[in-house]
């Protein structure tokens, strides 16, 4: 029996990783019988593929069982996708999984679009409902399975697994292939302890069952020895068991610190020894704040003390770790100006990024069954966003996505934690007040600009010629040398931290190679920059006042190169004739020939280069090429 496991995902990315398929897959391949009568293949779909060309290669895997993964997003493409499926082949069985069918099941099941649904955890239904079609029964009364009886759905519950290790390992059993891989989902725990009235839990359970510290250390010895860059790490709240997080951090730290690891984690949980933990590894965390009004959060199932928070994240920002928050508007009882103030609390506290979303009013949530009664009108559809709300119009609701998409680029994307809130002291405003101007600057710009095509240097672009009009409007134009080269310095040192630094050469190879006649070129890691002041002066004022910075330092102009060496990124500030130098190494003229046209001491100048190389600011243009 060929059976095809269907994942769409949302892009091309490290997180485009079909593990509900691969829990699937390992789960049947246990199953002797099974797996000896049945082949299964986890296919990928992409949105860069044509709906056609989907369908093609579909069809082509000649399939006998189809099942796909819905959620959220991919619900209507995924409906499109079966029904054209379904017309071509309509001896094809399929079936449904997810989080969308898994809270209602029928609308899936109507039409005789699906065959049957999946509900919930998979991996004890599927081989029970294989089985079964194996032996050519029907799988309705198979508990987890829904099939539709007339206008209804017939359906068996089925309890959620409360062992997780009886569970087979994608990863242990190598379903799912790592060889190539540079991302991947690293399921720690199901099920939350927690009720937010927004969030579905389509497990049906509101407490977490956690895999075995034991398991976890054996998948994380193999995800070590894989090519993955980065690990996203599906555990709701991975601190809730501070000291399970503390252990699993350890052996993170001895068995893969060179993954960058995405954690979500809650503040109440954070003290300084597990914030030192998360400094230790490569990593990011992602921290529910939703809103900053108690009251608000206290109508859907959440608390805040905003002192302890703001204490807790404290510990964070003493060590470094990178974190952003999630924020929400348009919940309950809130509105625009209480989002604005929760952005503004959010901003204080120097996260790297913010994700802001409006809220959602999912089925199965608490509060879908709420909505009517709290005015909260609603898209019916996937992605079910609020319209409106007694205390957050319709016209609000848009300019808090105005805000939000702001927020995104100019200070998410356009990574100005580190100069963000200096630059609005500097220019006297609000970060939300400057936010919206930059709101109103962008739907002003001819052409328009669309988020999704920006790219790092266009932002930084953005950044700039948005700051010369604030400050030339608030006649504050002696600032904006050094508003710009934060914004600059910064654009490089975020780019200098995601480069991937050359191979350095050892200290007998370097005393062997003839500098003069070699031709060298700077190092793709490498950024060079020119500033108005000194830039280790900036740097040395750690978070600049701009107006006291600029009544103490002269605009002297420097010239720096940013690079990346042993995990961190290097800031050499060098005299104007070493940047002219590095500025004529092109690759193809050797050292003696540029020294011939330039008035530089012939030592001093191959006593630099030496460095250069030695830190991986220049490579030979033979290393580039083979690389």
């Amino acid at each position: 029996m060929n059976i095809l496991l269907v994942s769409q995902h949302h892009s091309r990315s490290p997180q485009a990783v079909p593990l509900a398929g691969a829990f699937l897959s390992a789960a049947l391949a246990a199953n002797e019988l099974l797996s000896a009568a049945c082949r299964v293949t986890l296919w990928d779909l992409y949105p860069d593929s044509s709906p056609e060309e989907s369908l093609e290669a579909l069809l082509a895997a000649a399939p006998v069982v189809v099942g796909i993964s819905i959620y959220l997003w991919n619900r209507s493409s995924a409906l499109e996708l079966v029904r054209a499926l379904k017309q071509r082949r309509p001896d094809v069985l399929l079936f449904a999984g997810g989080p969308e069918p898994t809270v209602d099941p029928l609308p899936f099941l109507q039409d005789g679009l699906f065959d049957f649904a999946v509900i919930g955890e998979g991996e004890i239904t599927f081989p029970e409902a294989v089985t079964a079609l194996r032996g050519g029964r029907p799988v309705a009364g198979i508990p987890g399975v829904a099939t539709r009886v007339g206008d209804a759905v017939a359906l068996v519950k089925r309890q959620p697994t409360a062992m997780l290790d009886l569970l087979p390992s994608p990863f242990l059993t190598g379903v799912l292939d790592l060889s190539r891989a540079t991302g991947t989902l690293w399921q720690l725990t199901r099920g939350c302890d927690f009720g937010c009235s927004y969030c579905c839990d389509p497990a049906g359970t509101k407490e977490s069952r956690r895999f075995s510290l034991e398991r976890v250390e054996a998948e994380l010895r193999v995800l070590a020895k894989s090519t993955l860059s980065q690990i996203f790490v599906l555990d709701s709240t991975f601190n809730r068991d501070p000291a399970r997080a503390k252990r699993i951090l350890r052996l993170i730290r001895k068995y893969a610190p060179q993954i960058h690891f995405h954690f979500e984690v809650r503040s109440e949980f954070i003290d300084q020894e597990e914030a030192e933990l998360f400094a230790a590894i490569t990593c990011s965390l992602q921290i529910g704040l939703q809103s900053a009004n108690p009251k608000i959060l206290a109508k859907v199932g959440r608390k805040l003390d905003r002192d302890d928070f703001a204490r807790r994240i404290g510990f964070l920002n003493g060590t470094g770790v990178i974190f952003g928050f999630d924020l929400i508007y348009g919940l309950p009882g809130d509105s625009y100006g209480g989002f604005r103030r929760t952005l503004e609390f959010a901003l204080s506290l120097y996260p790297n990024h913010l994700d802001i979303f409006p809220l959602a009013i999912l089925p199965g949530a608490p509060l879908a069954k709420d909505a009517v009664s709290l005015g909260l009108r609603h898209q019916k559809e996937p992605p079910y966003t609020l319209l409106e709300s007694p205390t957050f119009s319709a016209e609000e609701m848009t300019r808090a996505a105005s805000l939000a998409k702001a927020c995104d680029i100019f200070y998410s994307r356009g990574r100005s934690v580190a100069w963000f809130n200096g630059v609005c002291r500097g220019l006297s405003l609000l970060p939300t007040a400057l936010l919206e101007r930059f709101a109103e600057w962008l739907d002003g710009q001819t052409p328009s600009v669309e988020e999704v095509e920006l790219g790092d240097d266009e932002i930084r672009l953005l950044q700039r010629r948005f700051l010369e009009s604030c400050f030339h409007e608030q006649g504050k134009k002696r600032l904006l040398p050094l508003a710009l080269d934060l914004v600059d310095y910064h654009h490089y040192y975020a780019a200098a931290l995601l480069a991937v630094p050359p191979e350095l050469p050892d200290s007998d190879e370097l005393s062997q190679r003839e500098l003069a006649g070699a031709r060298f070129i700077m190092a793709g890691s490498t950024r060079m920059a020119r500033f108005s002041y000194e830039i280790v002066d900036i740097l040395e004022c750690g978070e600049v006042e701009l107006s006291e910075f600029v009544r103490n330092f002269r605009k002297v102009g420097s010239c720096a190169v940013i690079y990346p060496r042993g995990g961190e990124v290097m800031t050499e500030s060098l005299a104007e004739p070493f940047c002219r130098l590095l500025e004529r190494l092109d690759g193809r003229t050797t050292v003696g020939e540029i020294l011939g046209k330039l008035a530089m001491d012939r030592e001093e100048a191959l006593s630099f280069l030496e460095f250069a190389v030695a830190e991986g600011i220049v490579v030979t243009a033979e290393s580039t090429v083979s690389s």
